[in-house]
């Protein structure tokens, strides 16, 4: 009697089995990941913005004045090329910046919705989910992520 070469039935569904477990436990670790990145270059972008900004401020000693609408684009025409190549003007969502600026020229802030454009600029401090809005304002950070995320 000839021996067959091969893998059994049983052999086949426990390393299917094994490949599902891994799977199971990777696929969120990588979500999360991702999400993380985007909130980082939304972090990276907000404060290129907020560098061009207080470039602009020392040169002309205000901020922008009389600016139009709430997208960071109505920036465009005062701050690029000369304090930033080139504006970046979506978060790592691919959700609008935003923008508000004081009509007299003394203060701004800079903020995404973050994940679903859905986050509100509320209380201050760390936020803990990937839906909370980032929030930039006058130099400093007023509300970002920290620690583990969720949603």
């Amino acid at each position: 009697m000839k021996r067959q070469k091969g893998f059994t039935l049983i052999e086949l569904l426990i390393v299917v089995a094994i490949i599902g477990i891994i799977a199971a436990i990777a696929i969120p670790n990588l979500l999360n990941a991702i999400n993380r990145g985007r909130q980082k270059r939304t972090m990276s972008d907000i404060r290129s913005i907020a560098t061009a900004l207080e470039a602009y401020s020392v040169d002309f000693n205000f901020y922008p004045k009389n600016i139009s609408g709430t997208s960071v684009a109505a920036l465009e025409t005062y701050v690029t090329p000369t304090f930033i190549k080139r504006l970046p003007t979506n978060d790592g969502w691919n959700q609008t910046l935003q923008l508000l600026m004081e009509a007299a020229g003394q203060s701004y802030t800079v903020y995404s919705l973050a994940k679903g454009g859905a986050g509100t600029v509320g209380l201050p401090g760390p936020k803990t989910d990937f839906a909370d809005a980032i929030v930039f304002s006058n130099g400093q950070f007023y509300a970002w992520p920290e620690g583990m995320q969720t949603n």
